[in-house]
């Protein structure tokens, strides 16, 4: 089906998980300009009257297509996880959750809209990794082994889809997000985080959704199978 909006809005633009975080964050900055459909479990903290949501768990549902326009110019897929724990106590079946999430959740998707994508002259499609991919960090090895596994699949569609469409990570360090909640929930964890980075603050949700909207827009054109590290400089700055 063809939206009613595309005389007044820029870009269709299909976001899965927008209802808290970077995802929502991102619907905020967006929804004004573009027509935004939102698939996420709940509509808690969507804005209805501005974006088209969609109910949606990423891991047992099948995508209602029918629901979104015949062409889509911009994706953004936003659910993850954060299973921090040492490695001798980490289940196959926690990574395994984990791949499901990141990284298959994702790929059924994407599969699911190719199509639309298609329709548009260039669209633009997002994806999060984390600076445990690029950087080792102890006790990262469930959730960096499903994020690198999104950084191949960025360079490899991007390769694939060229010039068709373009595909880009952002691959963020610790974010002031309920995700990461549990890791910034006294001032001590979040002053600690806050020093760990040459910045010396953690990123907020903005900083990411700012980026993410820069890679969705025209101003983004020339870019393709890149990740975009957004980490406050941990990744590759040591200055204590």
């Amino acid at each position: 089906m063809e939206t009613t909006k595309n005389n007044k809005m820029n870009k269709n633009i299909l976001i899965i998980g927008g209802s808290k975080g970077i995802g929502q964050a991102l619907v905020e900055l967006l929804q004004d300009s573009n027509t935004i459909f939102v698939a996420n479990r709940t509509s808690e903290g969507i804005d209805t009257q501005k974006v088209t949501y969609i109910k949606f768990d990423a891991i047992e549902d099948q995508l209602d297509t029918s629901i979104l326009p015949d062409r889509l110019d911009g994706f953004v897929y936003c659910p993850g996880s954060i299973n921090l724990r040492p490695f001798k106590g980490l289940k196959p079946e926690i990574f395994l959750k984990d791949f499901e999430i990141n990284v298959l959740g994702a790929v059924k998707i994407l599969q699911a809209v190719l199509k639309n994508l298609l329709e548009s002259p260039q669209a633009s499609i997002v994806l999060f990794s984390t600076v445990a991919v690029q950087t080792g960090m102890p006790f990262h090895a469930s959730v960096a082994t499903a994020k690198g596994a999104i950084e191949g699949l960025t360079r490899s569609l991007a390769a694939e889809y060229a010039p068709k469409f373009r595909v880009n990570t952002i691959a963020p360090s610790i974010t002031d997000t309920p995700l990461a909640n549990k890791f910034l929930n006294n001032e001590v964890k979040l002053e600690k985080a806050n020093e760990r980075h040459p910045l010396k603050n953690i990123g907020s949700a903005k900083d990411v959704a700012y980026t993410a909207r820069f890679l969705l827009s025209d101003e983004s054109k020339w870019m393709t199978g890149q990740i975009v590290h957004l980490d406050g400089g941990i990744g590759d700055l040591k200055t204590n």
